[in-house]
């Protein structure tokens, strides 16, 4: 799959398909996918599930032209499974039928992912333009499938898409530091990066501008939920767990981790949060080792620029963290993300230490 990351960012070079044009018989996708946020109304909604046929994926590969059907066909897919499993008000279930469960598993292993709805589908894969001549931005981005009739979950994954596309200004200082580099180098790409960060802040804080803490909570957190002891009818007998869909799974903020070389202690945490890898697109966690292996700027960067890049991280970090308070600590005493992550825990430690990592020692503003 082609990529320009320094102009797109994680985001796809080309703009989602929002059809499938595979052949007459994948257009039953499309019509369910559509319909799913009535479909996921009833009480039958599983029963009418197990009954529609989908056609495999008709390649044994997926052909570069024909890369943004086969995200497409994920995301359908991805969305129907997620909400066959998570369907709120009906009883728990823990096997997913073979006419799904065969073509999701399919169209993963294709794709090199694990068979369950991730960011890359919930999201990056999850969007159209209005008008094709102006940015991806919000004001000018939709989504293409959702769980609910409700805008807040529109909006909920439409502020990462403006955030996603707002950081290929932080791959294209990274990438801009391939070989040897100059001082001057390195800090002209910290200030790009600053910049960035900046504003991807900024979009973050918009969060509740449109997005109801209990609607998220209670109508559409749920569908993105991991799945726990799933059977895979027609593809394995054995139940498998996988983590739901989280912001986690985004490469923004790990790419930044890798670049920066922010030392974060090895433990239960941060290798969930490296689990979470497994469920980015394979690209991005090339991606993510070649940038974990360029060389520290820390030696040759100029402290002040260094430091403004981790301060900014850090509160990103702290931005979200009060986020998951408001939408999910207060309503519960959980305190695992939909991604299965130990949110509260991990998100101090990552802030502690990102500002720990700071060449003039660690200054910077504490969580309460």
């Amino acid at each position: 799959m082609k990529q320009c990351y320094a102009t797109r960012g994680f985001l796809p070079c080309q703009d989602p398909a929002t059809e499938l044009v595979l052949g007459e018989p994948y257009a039953v996708l499309d019509t369910v996918g559509n319909s799913l946020p009535s479909l996921l109304l009833e009480k039958d909604a599983r029963n009418y599930l197990r009954r529609v046929f989908v056609p495999d994926w008709p390649y044994i590969n997926i052909p570069d032209d024909l890369w943004p059907q086969a995200c497409l066909y994920y995301v359908r897919l991805g969305f129907i499974a997620s909400g066959y499993i998570n369907q709120i008000g009906q009883p728990s279930c823990h096997s997913l039928p073979a006419n799904l469960a065969r073509p999701l598993c399919k169209i993963a292993d294709l794709m090199q992912r694990p068979p369950i709805l991730s960011y890359d589908g919930y999201a990056l894969f999850n969007w159209r333009r209005f008008d094709i001549r102006k940015p991806v931005q919000l004001g000018n981005i939709d989504t293409i499938q959702n769980f609910v009739h409700l805008y807040d979950e529109h909006w909920f994954i439409l502020v990462h898409i403006e955030i996603e596309a707002l950081a290929a200004d932080i791959l294209d200082a990274v990438l801009s530091l391939q070989g040897e580099v100059q001082p001057r180098d390195v800090d002209a790409a910290l200030d790009k990066i600053a910049m960035a960060m900046t504003s991807i802040i900024q979009v973050l804080q918009r969060i509740p501008e449109r997005m109801s803490d209990e609607l998220y909570f209670s109508k559409f957190r749920p569908y993105i939920g991991q799945f726990q002891d799933v059977v895979y009818e027609g593809v394995n007998i054995d139940p498998i767990s996988y983590r739901g869909e989280t912001g986690a799974q985004s490469s923004i903020m790990p790419l930044l981790t890798e670049f920066m070389k922010i030392p974060h202690q090895d433990n239960r945490l941060t290798r969930h949060l490296y689990d979470m890898r497994q469920y980015m697109p394979v690209d991005h966690r090339v991606m993510l080792e070649q940038v974990r292996a360029m060389p520290d700027v820390k030696t040759v960067a100029n402290s002040d620029k260094f430091d403004a890049v981790l301060e900014l991280m850090a509160c990103f970090r702290e931005v979200h963290y009060h986020w998951a308070i408001k939408y999910i600590a207060r309503r519960c005493n959980d305190q695992q993300g939909t991604g299965g992550t130990p949110y509260m825990r991990w998100l101090k430690f990552l802030i502690e230490e990102t500002r720990g990592h700071k060449k003039s020692g660690g200054k910077g503003t504490v969580v309460a």
